[in-house]
C-alpha cells in the first residue's frame, strides 16, 4: 500500500478519489492552504503563491496528485480572476518542479489538466496530439498549465497529466447545476445546443488516476473522457430520460448567456469532441461508457 499526497483533495474529484484510495488501503494525505487538525485525512500546508510547502508532506509521499487551482466557473472572468486561474495552477507546478527532485521516494507525479486545451472545435475528433485551441481563455490557460506540468516532467520523474472532461456527479460540478431546471420540469440547453460535451462518470475519472498510480507504463498526457460524447442538446434530452421526467426542452439563448456570464459563458457555449482511444489502448476499461446509464447510476447512488 502507498502513501498518496493529494493537492486539491477537498474538491469534487479529490474527495471522491481520496475515499476510493482509502478504501483500497492506501494512506491519503492532503495539501491545503490552511491546516485542519480535524480533517478526515492528515493535512499539510502549502502556499503556492509564496512558494512554500511543508517538507514533511513530500518526505512521506510515494505519489503526488495535483487537482489544485482556482475554480474556472466560480466567479466572473475579470482580468484579475483570469490571472489567478492561471497562476494558481502554474505556480503549484513550478513549486513541485523545484521540490520533487529532493525527494526520490516520490515515484510519480500525476496532475489534472482539462479538455479546455482544445478550445471550441465543433465535431472535429480530438486526440492528445491535436493542436490547442486559439484565441480563447480556456485553451490559453490550459496551455500555460501544461507547460508548467512539463517542467515537473523535465526533472525526470514519471509524470502524467489527464485532460478532464465534464465530470458527472451529484456532489458538485456542472451536472449539479444542469439538473436544477428539471425541478421545474424544464430541460435547458445552451445556444443552439450543437456544441459537443465530452463527459465522464466520476468513478471512471477516479479510476483513471488510480491506473496512473498503479501502472508504471502510463506516462504523458491522456484524455479523461468517456468514449461517447454527445451534443449539449442531446445531453439535456438524455438527462430527462435518466430522470424519467417529461421535461420541456428549451434553449437558453447564447446572447443571454453572454450578457449574464460574460466571457465565462464559453464554459457552456463551447464544446469539443474529445476521444478516449489512448487511455483505452493502455488497458483502461470504462464502467460507464454510455451517458444514460452513467446518469442513472449517479442519480441512484447520489455520487
Amino acid at each position: 500500500m502507498y502513501t498518496i499526497l493529494i493537492a486539491g483533495g477537498t474538491g469534487l474529484i479529490g474527495r471522491h478519489l481520496s475515499k476510493l484510495l482509502s478504501d483500497q488501503g492506501h494512506t491519503v494525505h492532503l495539501l491545503s492552504r490552511t491546516a485542519d487538525p480535524n480533517a478526515t485525512y492528515k493535512t499539510f500546508v502549502w502556499d503556492v503563491m509564496q512558494g512554500e510547502i511543508e517538507e514533511a508532506a513530500l518526505a512521506s509521499a510515494d505519489f503526488v496528485l495535483n487537482f489544485a487551482g482556482a475554480g474556472i466557473a466560480d466567479k466572473r472572468w475579470t482580468d484579475k480572476r483570469k490571472k489567478l486561474i492561471i497562476e494558481s495552477r502554474v505556480k503549484a507546478n513550478e513549486l513541485l518542479a523545484k521540490m520533487l527532485p529532493q525527494y526520490p521516494n516520490v515515484k510519480a507525479y500525476i496532475s489534472a489538466s482539462a479538455i479546455g486545451y482544445y478550445g471550441d472545435r465543433g465535431t472535429e475528433p480530438l486526440l492528445e496530439t491535436s493542436a490547442p485551441g486559439k484565441g480563447d481563455f480556456l485553451s490559453e490557460s490550459v496551455v500555460a498549465w501544461e507547460q508548467s506540468i512539463q517542467e515537473v516532467a523535465d526533472t525526470g520523474i514519471r509524470t502524467v497529466a489527464i485532460r478532464i472532461g465534464i465530470v458527472l456527479s451529484t456532489k458538485g460540478g456542472a451536472l449539479e447545476k444542469l439538473l436544477l431546471p428539471f425541478n421545474f420540469w424544464l430541460g435547458v440547453y445552451f445556444g443552439d445546443g450543437a456544441q459537443i460535451y465530452s463527459w465522464i462518470h466520476i468513478d471512471d475519472i477516479c479510476r483513471m488516476f488510480i491506473m496512473a498510480i498503479e501502472n508504471e507504463q502510463v506516462e504523458g498526457i491522456y484524455n479523461g473522457v468517456a468514449p461517447h460524447p454527445v451534443s449539449n442538446k442531446e445531453f439535456t434530452a438524455i438527462t430527462a430520460k435518466a430522470l424519467d421526467k417529461s421535461a420541456l426542452i428549451v434553449p437558453s439563448p447564447a446572447f443571454a448567456m453572454r450578457l449574464a456570464m460574460g466571457e465565462m459563458s464559453d464554459v457552456v457555449l463551447c464544446g469539443s469532441n474529445v476521444l478516449s482511444e489512448k487511455i483505452e489502448a493502455e488497458g483502461f476499461r470504462f464502467e460507464h461508457p454510455e451517458l444514460k446509464a452513467a446518469l442513472q447510476d449517479i442519480l441512484m447512488r447520489k455520487v
